[in-house]
């Protein structure tokens, strides 16, 4: 007997089957849904964007909190013992894990699900790792789209993993309420590296591995990113970040985080600037929308492939300068 696929068995969803599915947060449902709204395909855009309309008025109102560190501060371990704290809250988290895709195949490992066990066993939580597929910023192409599905299905509390390569997590805090960024007990090179651009950035730093011989290093890396943070704040108290220890290994510390972010959210909505931060949010959507469409635009015209290979040739040879190339790719576009 032949088998058919399970694609071709899978029963193709309606937009209302999909609508109510998200609601009742039916996980199933919930996962085809994110795939859906992840999706390049025309056809899928093109349910998604009515799936994303309807679910709109139910949602914007869950805590949204990114997460970035470099490459084993232990990201995971802490989402996995905050997400864990939360849901003993009786609070629903989901997660979004951005994982780096590969310049060469477009593959991803995606393997921060298995490195939050606790949390993926919970009933409460929701993880969704996505590849970010190139996208600059550590977030994934379609984390905003995401995020509201999860909010509409329900979820209160919505964790971003940021890929953690350094300077480029900035999308991310263009999409959250509150920015953490997970630091190392050795302070040292890390010190070097701090500078205004993160100051305007980040709302919360926590140096993990507060735990074992790492105490005292801990400690004294948060004193020192305090200071570092105070010299370069101009005397402008309110700018400075709270910085703690913190342990996701031995789970010490993480309540505090954890206050520290729901003291900032609070301060902002207490002054006006979540709301305003919010409506700039989705101006920042619409515009990283608009980059998309002229992308795909461009992408989608005849002989368009070769009108670039042919222009980025000519680039590479010093026949023509990025500044001509690029118009003429806009007259191609007819936006000059």
């Amino acid at each position: 007997m032949t088998l058919r696929p399970l694609s071709n068995i899978r029963k193709t969803l309606s937009l209302d089957e999909y609508e109510s599915g998200v609601r009742r947060c039916d996980r199933s449902i919930l996962s085809r849904a994110l795939t859906l709204v992840e999706s390049n395909h025309f056809e899928h855009q093109s349910l998604a964007e009515e799936l994303i309309t309807r679910l709109m008025p139910s949602t914007g109102r869950s805590i949204r909190v990114g997460i970035t560190g470099v490459p084993g501060v232990g990201k995971s371990t802490f989402i996995d013992s905050l997400g864990m704290s939360l849901v003993r809250k009786d609070l629903k988290v989901a997660v979004l894990t951005i994982d780096p895709s590969s310049e060469i195949s477009g593959g991803s490992i995606l393997g921060d699900k298995t490195r939050m066990s606790r949390l993926a066993s919970e009933t409460k939580a929701f993880i969704r790792p996505s590849p970010n597929a190139g996208t600059l910023g550590g977030v994934a192409n379609k984390t905003r789209e995401s995020m509201f599905v999860l909010e509409a299905a329900g979820f209160e509390i919505i964790l971003i993993e940021t890929i953690g390569v350094g300077q480029g997590e900035t999308m991310v805090s263009e999409m959250t309420d509150c920015f953490l960024t997970l630091l190392l007990p050795g302070a040292g090179d890390e010190l070097q590296g701090i500078k205004r651009g993160l100051l305007e950035l980040v709302d919360v730093l926590a140096v993990n591995k507060a735990d074992g011989d790492n105490v005292s290093a801990a400690m004294l890396a948060a004193q020192q990113y305090q200071s570092a943070l105070r010299s370069i704040s101009g005397g402008d108290e309110d700018r400075i970040p709270n910085v703690l220890a913190c342990s996701a290994q031995t789970q010490t510390g993480i309540e505090e985080v954890w206050s520290a972010i729901q003291q900032h959210i609070d301060s902002q909505k207490n002054s006006g600037a979540f709301e305003t931060n919010r409506q700039y949010q989705s101006l920042r959507w619409m515009e990283s929308l608009v980059d998309q469409q002229i992308k795909r635009y461009f992408a989608s015209r005849p002989n368009a492939r070769q009108l670039r290979e042919a222009i980025e040739s000519q680039v590479l040879n010093s026949e023509l300068t990025p500044i001509a190339g690029a118009r003429q790719i806009c007259d191609e576009l007819g936006l000059s």
